[in-house]
């Protein structure tokens, strides 16, 4: 398996509970016991995922006396919307192609339909 840092963001993205621990810290900072609330998992389990979120660079844990807050950091994100980006241009292209060819079929439509 590739390691470059955007295959290792995908593939802690490609978990829902991941994705839905990042919408959390998405609204700021959260404790370890904050995130589990929403899933019907252990608190170990948690922790895992959120080490492979924070060994992915998604998100950072700090330490303030017990409580270790998470909080997400947003550049690899940016990194993977700036790639998904590039395909944008794509499919607004093909999108285009698209309405200008049911547009001709239309007038083609209406043509036949004045002809009969």
């Amino acid at each position: 398996m590739s390691t470059d840092r955007l295959s290792v963001t995908f593939a802690a993205l490609a978990d829902p509970t991941r994705r839905a621990i990042l919408a959390h810290l998405a609204k700021g900072e959260a404790s370890v016991t904050e995130l589990a609330k929403p899933f019907e998992m252990s608190l170990p389990a948690i922790s895992k995922h959120l080490k492979v979120l924070e060994r992915a660079g998604l998100i950072a844990r700090g330490r303030e006396a017990q409580w270790r807050p998470c909080q997400i950091k947003a550049e690899p994100l940016k990194e993977a919307a700036d790639w998904i980006e590039q395909y944008h241009q794509f499919w607004e292209d093909n999108l285009d192609r698209l309405d200008d060819y049911l547009h001709e079929l239309q007038i083609q439509e209406k043509q036949d339909g004045q002809q009969k």
